[in-house]
């Protein structure tokens, strides 16, 4: 089995910052990628950022230049930074992990989400 555990997040002002940080731990084989999504209230759930474990990047349109996506291969961490955070950035952030837990098995894994709210 494979777990991921987020930590960050919280409250704070428009124009601030965040940071996310989540953990993959277990039977962890290959990352393929790891990735934040968000998902506002009454909204669908949304891709915010994701790495490959080659450390390609992708973002959303409504983050990019605010947003920075890392990982540790060693240590199967991916975190978010969030800059420049706007109202509309509140939401549950969760954290994705695409894994293989043997050679030939994948699947994608979920964190438990985290509360980020922005207030003007």
């Amino acid at each position: 089995q494979v777990q991921l555990v987020e930590s960050g997040g919280g409250s704070v002002q428009a124009g601030g910052s965040l940071r996310l940080s989540c953990a993959a731990s277990g039977d962890i084989f290959r990352v393929v990628t790891m990735g934040w999504y968000r998902q506002a209230p009454g909204k669908q759930r949304e891709l915010v950022a994701s790495i490959t474990g080659g450390g390609s990047t992708s973002y959303a349109d409504s983050v990019k230049g605010r947003f920075t996506i890392s990982s540790d291969n060693a240590k199967n961490t991916a975190d978010l930074q969030m800059n420049s955070l706007k109202p509309e950035d509140t939401a549950v952030y969760s954290c994705n992990g695409r894994i293989y837990s043997s050679p030939f098995s994948f699947r994608d894994y979920w964190g438990q989400g985290t509360q980020v709210t922005v207030s003007s």
